[in-house]
């Protein structure tokens, strides 16, 4: 009805034209006659093609709409959608007064077990009755069609402007949880002692990090010998990053930025010079303090057997130890004394689980009867230096625990403790006048520190 209506006005439209014609016929020459004429047949059937062509798409679509109505087509429309129907529900749910974990998750019927693993990972946190009302969780939940009760997938909280509490569920399908910090405030702090015993449990007694300890050590690893040259009553201090999260909570340590320590009569200064991907540690001088190798690759260890021809504790016999054997408890720290290239990390027979590092085309070092390897130490892995590879074991052919660590020198092993190493990088011209305001500030700092806790 539709398309007869438009033929019919386009003929009512025809026919007007063609009556104009009539009255302006006298007045035309035979060549306008047959334009016209032309443009008059062309136009009608221009009208006929799109009439017959619309014809045909109706009663295309008239089968079409026929044909998605039958039962079978039906029936296989419904399977698709179950198919792509989603077995998720994703919520943003706004905490009320009154609502606690227990409650919100029984509103979207989340299995009991389930709920109470995710208030017991919750609590590692915070307490579990008491949500801020207003804030928003974040919440997937995953339905059940075999079961009355439906699965958490995600239960995130946020439990200040700048922390959250996310509980997931793993790929091996157990909840799990972690605090995800958004913004940190950092300070710089001031900590020094009288060592006692050792480096370690002096660190500790000024509330340092482990971690920040390690890098200590690292750092002063390469001029000091921490197992032989410390004494009772030397002083170390240093100035380090803390960061906090807004209510004032220590979340972890950043850089050291200066470094002292007087060792058995040595008065040692360091300094944090560069940017972060690549900085160094430099005297008073300029002079860089790292070296090739590290001295000593563990701290708060003693040397329990020194390279040279000994008596094997376990063979009985004497022969040559190649190596400089390192006692300390089980599980210390190992490090990497130098970056370079891992090319044997595996069971070394009597030397039980060990590393071995080429540094460059003079260095490599040897790491044996490890407990066991850091995480993703393997042959091909590019180590730096201070850099944790594994841990004190006694494995292998060992009467303890303790390090063999092994120096080799253009493929002879050599003692590790009598070996002079090339002095360091030595800041010159531009970077030395850098430097130089760099230190300046830095002491002008710490002065401010010392003068605010008086």
């Amino acid at each position: 009805q539709i398309f007869d209506k438009l033929i019919y006005k386009i003929v009512i439209k025809a026919k007007q034209k063609l009556t104009m014609y009539q009255v302006l016929k006298r007045n035309w020459d035979k060549t306008k006659y047959i334009i016209i004429s032309g443009f008059i047949i062309t136009f009608l059937l221009l009208v006929t093609v799109v009439y017959k062509s619309d014809e045909k798409i109706i009663k295309k679509s008239a089968s079409i709409q026929s044909s998605y109505e039958s039962p079978d087509l039906k029936t296989f429309n419904k399977f698709i959608l179950n198919l792509i129907r989603s077995p998720f529900i994703n919520l943003n749910y706004e905490i009320k007064k009154g609502d606690t974990i227990q409650k919100i998750l029984k509103k979207y019927k989340v299995k009991n077990r389930e709920i109470q693993t995710v208030i017991d990972q919750y609590k590692k946190y915070g307490n579990p009755n008491q949500l801020l009302v207003g804030n928003k969780i974040d919440i997937i939940i995953e339905k059940n069609s075999s079961v009355s009760k439906n699965s958490i997938v995600k239960f995130s909280v946020p439990v200040t402007k700048s922390t959250t509490i996310s509980i997931t569920k793993n790929e091996e399908n157990k909840i799990i949880s972690k605090k995800i910090i958004t913004k940190l405030y950092k300070k710089k702090t001031l900590s020094e002692n009288i060592i006692k015993k050792n480096l370690y449990s002096a660190a500790m007694e000024a509330n340092i990090n482990p971690d920040t300890i390690i890098e200590f050590a690292r750092i002063f690893g390469f001029e000091i010998d921490f197992q032989r040259d410390i004494r009772e009553n030397d002083y170390f201090k240093i100035l380090y990053e803390k960061y906090f999260d807004e209510n004032g909570e220590y979340i972890k340590s950043g850089s050291i930025l200066y470094a002292h320590m007087s060792v058995n009569g040595r008065e040692i200064t360091l300094y944090k010079f560069g940017d972060d991907k690549g900085y160094g540690y430099f005297d008073i001088n300029g002079k860089s303090v790292e070296k090739a190798l590290m001295k000593t690759p563990i701290n708060g260890a003693r040397l329990s057997s020194s390279y040279g021809m000994r008596k094997h504790p376990i063979l009985g016999f004497t022969k040559l130890h190649t190596g400089t054997d390192f006692a300390a408890p089980m599980g210390t720290p190992i490090m990497a004394s130098g970056s370079g290239t891992i090319t044997r990390a595996k069971w070394c027979g009597g030397g039980g689980n060990c590393i071995k590092i080429k540094h460059n085309s003079t260095y490599e070092t040897i790491y044996a009867h490890m407990k066991n390897f850091a995480a993703g130490m393997k042959v091909g892995k590019k180590v730096r230096q201070g850099q944790i590879i594994g841990y004190v074991g006694s494995t292998g052919m060992s009467t303890g625990p303790h390090l063999h660590y092994v120096v080799i020198v253009n493929g002879k092993k050599v003692n590790s403790q009598k070996l002079k190493l090339p002095s360091g990088k030595v800041l010159k011209d531009k970077e030395r006048t850098e430097f130089e305001i760099h230190r300046i500030k830095t002491d002008v700092l710490i002065a401010e520190i010392i003068a605010r806790k008086n």
